[in-house]
Formats: structure tokens, C-alpha cells, sequence
């Protein structure tokens, strides 16, 4: 008899972790079934307790933009490693790293180094809150900045209106001044700030929600924040956690740069590729506002393992490679690659499919047409999709196991792991 180790592996991990794991998404508690505990990972690959192979569209939730155990990178840890785990003193490599990340990021003077999205996220906010001598905040239904009390808000019941906690242990007070908007909704945005002028303090947005699965912010959306911002005194914080050098070279905010002159976001999060799959993030902003924090100021923020060698090395050197010209190009070439022959194949299926994607950055819904904010989203078949997910992780492919975030493609997919991905997609939409 077969034993499946994953199974015995979740049964001892749900004695001494809450739900079994420790990050909620990761317990398939969406789509059902035990989740596959991974021993290994290289190149595009992942091997579970099983020994099981599958191609992996997840990367690490983003950072694994050369594919795992990249030799080059692997090299660069491996001599960090010999160097020292971690001083709580500053490092010449710490310096390197933001100077790499300024060079490609022009709406920033100035960088801090944290070790996680979230923690970035709170901080960046912290700082706006400081920095406007204001309280109030705007963020959009169905983005995700991290568990911070002041985010975990879900939209209230009419236009501008302030929301209420999406979590327990958040009292009411933590969330009274954060205002939930819907996202691509030029006129509540408008009401927000002419109903709370003076008061706002920041809007934070993603420029492409990867916790919707992938919804872009309109053109004329994303316009209409940096001028409401200017124009009110509110600063525009741009949450690339995400997105940051793996949709472009110079994140997504070059991409709207491109649409719209003179854009640039007051305040950059950063995370995932940076670390290069270490903890690793970042906010930025222009010198006046990062002059605000501790010790130059008095916005407080601090972190024992903030800017770590390791973390560093790792993400220096994966800048670096993903730096190489033709780079994002190729990437987003082999992206649009995999969502035409799912497309295909789902059209052929009859299976209602939309698809969208950014270098490696992607989405699909089984939708006849692409969402643009949460509510439109949320139509999507989910029944459906956990067919289609369990199908395809049966047949080797891992793709997130929920139906509202993003999948990730690596410079180490290879053109027959991405046909073997539609082969197997063909199979599986016969089936829906």
C-alpha cells in the first residue's frame, strides 16, 4: 500500500500549527484536499513528500523570478553564509542593495530595508501619517497590503464610507480612519477626497491586484489618484510587493510612467523579488518624506534583522541577473505563451476563460470577460476553478491553490514545461 507522506506530514503539522500551516492559504482550505508539503524545488520544479514533480506557477508567492536554486544566486548565499548569518550592525552589501534598487526606481531618493511585505506596508503608512501631519487613508476593496490592524478592512456598505474589520482581535477604533473604496472607481475616489478634504493622509493601491488574480488599475484610474493626491496634499503610495521588477525592469510604475507623464508614486513598497525568496522588502520615497523616519526624524521604525547579509547577497544578486538586457521581454513573451494555449484550450473546451499578464505576472478567470474590481471578481465560478486546480495538480501542474491570486512564471520555465502545462490544461477543461 501507498502511503502519502503529505497526508501524515499534515496530520502532525495540524497538532502544533494552527490549521497546519503557517500561512492561511497554504492549507487548501479553498479548494479542498490536503496540500502538497514540498522537500525540494529546482529550476521551474517542485518535489513534494511524495517525491511527487510538479511545474510550478506559484514561485514562492512571487520572489523565484530565475526559477529555484539559480546557480549564480545559490553561489552568492553560499559565500554570505560563510561570512555570517546576521550582525544587527550595517553591512557594505546593505548599501549596495539600495543603491541597485534606486538605480532602476527613479521616484525614489532614498530606501529602508525590512524583512517582510507586510511590515513595509505599515511602515510606508506610518510615514505618510507623519509626514502629512494627517490620519485617514484610502485603500480598495479587494487589494492587500499585508495583516497590519489598519489594512485588514473590508469595504463598508455605501460610497466613501468607512470600513470595518475583516479580522478578529482589530477593534473598531484601529480601522475608523481607514476609507475602502472600490477599485477602478474614479467617482468614489472623487467623493472620498471632497468629502474628507484635508483629512486624507495617503492612498494605497496596487497597480495591478494580484489578490484579485491579476485586475490592472485603469489608466484613467490610476491618473485620476495622482492628481487627487497632488492636488488634496495626500501622498500616493504604490504597493509593488507584487509586482516590483517582475512585471518590468522598472516595476509597474514605469509601465504607467509610460502612459501618463510625469507619473511617479510618492511612495514605493517593495518585496518578494528583491529578497530573491530571502525575507526581504523595502519602502522608498523621494529624500523629504524618507527623512521623516528615526533617527532623522520622528516617524519610528526599526528591525532586528532589517537589511540582513544573507537576505542581501540574495537579492543583489538576483537584481543583477534579471537586470541583463532582453530579460523581462523574454519573460513576458513565455507568459503570454502559457495564457494563449490555456485560452485556446478553454475555448475549445467551450469553458467560459479571460486571461491577462505582465512579464511573469498572471491571471485567469473563469469569466467570459476580464474583471476590473472586486465585486466583478467575485462572480467567478469557484466550484469550477477547484475542479481545474485539482485536475491540473493530479497531472503535475501547481497553481495557486485559490481562486483569487495570482500565478508566477520564472525565467526557468522552459518551452516544454509550458506546452506540457496546456497538454495537460486540454485534459482538464474536457472535464469541466
Amino acid at each position: 500500500m501507498t502511503i502519502d507522506k503529505n497526508a501524515q506530514l499534515f496530520e502532525r503539522a495540524r497538532q502544533v500549527i494552527p490549521g497546519g500551516v503557517n500561512s492561511p492559504v497554504r492549507a487548501f482550505n479553498a479548494v479542498g484536499g490536503t496540500p502538497a508539503f514540498i522537500a525540494r524545488a529546482q529550476g521551474a520544479h517542485l518535489f513534494d513528500a511524495n517525491d511527487k514533480q510538479y511545474v510550478d506557477y506559484i514561485g514562492s508567492w512571487g520572489p523565484m523570478i530565475l526559477g529555484h536554486g539559480h546557480p549564480q544566486v545559490l553561489s552568492a548565499v553560499q559565500a554570505a553564509l560563510l561570512e555570517g548569518f546576521s550582525f544587527g550592525a550595517p553591512t557594505e552589501r546593505e548599501i549596495a542593495l539600495s543603491e541597485a534598487i534606486l538605480k532602476l526606481m527613479p521616484s525614489m531618493d532614498m530606501v529602508r530595508l525590512v524583512s517582510s511585505g507586510t511590515e513595509a506596508g505599515m511602515s510606508a503608512i506610518r510615514l505618510a501619517r507623519g509626514y502629512t501631519g494627517r490620519n485617514k487613508i484610502i485603500k480598495f476593496n479587494g487589494c492587500y497590503h499585508g495583516h497590519a490592524d489598519a489594512l485588514l478592512v473590508k469595504a463598508g456598505s455605501g460610497l466613501a464610507t468607512f470600513g470595518a474589520s475583516s479580522s478578529a482581535g482589530v477593534p473598531d477604533h484601529v480601522v475608523q480612519d481607514t476609507i475602502v473604496l472600490e477599485y477602478n472607481d474614479i467617482g468614489q475616489l472623487e467623493e472620498a477626497f471632497a468629502k474628507y478634504d484635508g483629512q486624507i493622509a495617503c492612498v494605497i493601491m496596487e497597480p495591478i491586484a494580484g489578490n484579485m488574480n491579476f485586475v490592472r488599475a485603469s489608466t484613467a484610474f490610476t491618473r485620476r489618484i495622482s492628481e487627487l493626491t497632488q492636488e488634496h496634499g495626500a501622498l500616493l503610495i504604490y504597493d509593488e510587493v507584487m509586482t516590483g521588477f517582475r512585471v518590468a525592469l522598472g516595476s509597474a510604475q514605469s509601465l504607467y510612467a509610460q502612459q501618463i507623464p510625469g507619473f511617479k508614486p510618492d511612495i514605493t513598497v517593495l518585496g518578494k523579488v528583491i529578497g530573491g525568496g530571502m525575507p526581504m522588502a523595502a519602502f522608498g520615497a523621494r529624500r523629504e518624506i524618507m527623512e521623516k523616519l528615526s533617527p532623522l526624524g520622528p516617524v519610528y521604525q526599526a528591525g532586528t534583522l532589517s537589511g540582513n547579509p544573507i537576505a542581501t547577497a540574495c537579492g543583489l544578486q538576483t537584481l543583477a541577473l534579471i537586470s541583463q538586457p532582453g530579460f523581462h521581454e523574454a519573460l513576458h513573451a513565455k507568459t503570454g505563451q502559457l495564457m494563449a494555449g490555456l485560452k485556446a484550450e478553454a475555448d475549445a473546451a467551450g469553458v467560459p476563460f479571460s486571461v491577462d499578464h505582465q512579464g511573469g505576472l498572471f491571471g485567469f478567470f473563469l469569466l467570459p470577460e476580464l474583471p476590473s474590481h472586486y465585486e466583478a471578481v467575485m462572480k467567478s465560478d469557484k466550484p469550477l476553478f477547484n475542479k481545474f486546480f485539482h485536475g491540473m495538480l493530479a497531472r503535475g501542474h501547481y497553481f495557486a491553490p485559490a481562486l483569487y491570486e495570482a500565478g508566477f512564471v520564472s525565467s526557468a520555465h522552459t518551452d516544454a514545461d509550458i506546452q506540457a502545462t496546456i497538454e495537460a490544461a486540454r485534459e482538464v477543461f474536457k472535464t469541466l
